[in-house]
């Protein structure tokens, strides 16, 4: 397995007992990931190391360059010099959208939404949620006091962000961890098409604030309910209503805000 953590040496800084003292701690791998299209440059992201043939079947069903893990012709993985390269695949119209996206990239600037086109394409409509699931508080609170304990990497770095899928009875089912937010959950998702583990089967559980694209991508993959532990943004509490997602936020593990949940997912 590709190393995931990186030992350096460091000084502690006591503030309060002035028990200084010189130590060595794991730090997470971060490296560049480049996704190739059918030989085309389509992104290169900065992500950990593992799990990436999950990533990228996460990652092209999040992009919508795919619309079933199967379209996925061929993954490949390969370690290169100073980082990874991902090579995908694609079907006739996966690899169009592909190319149109990175012909338009060359003209745009770096923050990569600029344009009205781009504007449009941010805000275009969401498919609604059609799965359902019944689960409660207390299979909230027994995912969120589990998931520690999955996080392997989190706990020996401290530095990682976990996605996890949750059945509706509380039980984790899956993990993955990155440095990366969106990347941990691109990883999660990837597994279980892989897997051909319905996500409308359960809830996603995430370490992280929920920005719009995480809400996106739950809503992309068909899961019903998305819980994370941080507060939502403006635009992730409207897309998530606009689309039908239950979501719930500032998990702790004395409480939860449901922010919405239309269907009653939530008993």
């Amino acid at each position: 397995m590709t190393n995931q953590t990186l030992s350096i040496s460091a000084r502690r800084l006591a503030f309060n007992d002035r028990n200084d003292g010189d130590l060595v701690r794991a730090v997470p791998v971060e490296t560049p990931v480049a996704i190739e299209v059918c030989g085309i440059g389509y992104a290169v992201m900065m992500a950990t190391p593992s799990d990436l043939r999950d990533y990228a079947a996460g990652f092209a069903l999040a992009e919508g360059l795919v619309k079933h893990v199967r379209d996925l012709s061929d993954i490949i993985v390969h370690e290169t010099e100073g980082g990874w390269i991902i090579r995908l695949t694609l079907p006739a119209e996966g690899t169009a959208i592909a190319l149109e996206r990175a012909r338009r990239r060359v003209s745009e600037s770096s923050c990569g939404l600029c344009g009205l086109e781009n504007i449009q394409q941010v805000l275009r409509p969401l498919p609604p949620i059609r799965g359902l699931i019944t689960t409660s508080r207390e299979a909230i609170a027994d995912a969120l006091n589990a998931l520690q304990h999955h996080q392997t990497l989190g706990r020996s770095t401290g530095g990682t962000h976990a996605a996890a899928f949750c059945r509706p009875d509380g039980s984790i089912l899956c993990v993955r961890e990155d440095v990366g937010r969106h990347n941990a959950l691109d990883k999660l998702i990837g597994a279980l098409a892989l897997s051909d583990i319905p996500a409308s089967g359960g809830f996603l559980l995430l370490s992280a604030r929920c920005s719009y694209e995480l809400v996106e991508k739950a809503v992309r993959a068909g899961c019903p309910m998305l819980v994370t532990i941080s507060a939502p943004t403006s635009l992730a509490v409207e897309r998530a209503e606009q689309a039908g997602l239950t979501l719930v936020a500032l998990a702790r593990p004395d409480s939860a805000l449901i922010v919405c949940d239309v269907h009653r997912n939530i008993s």
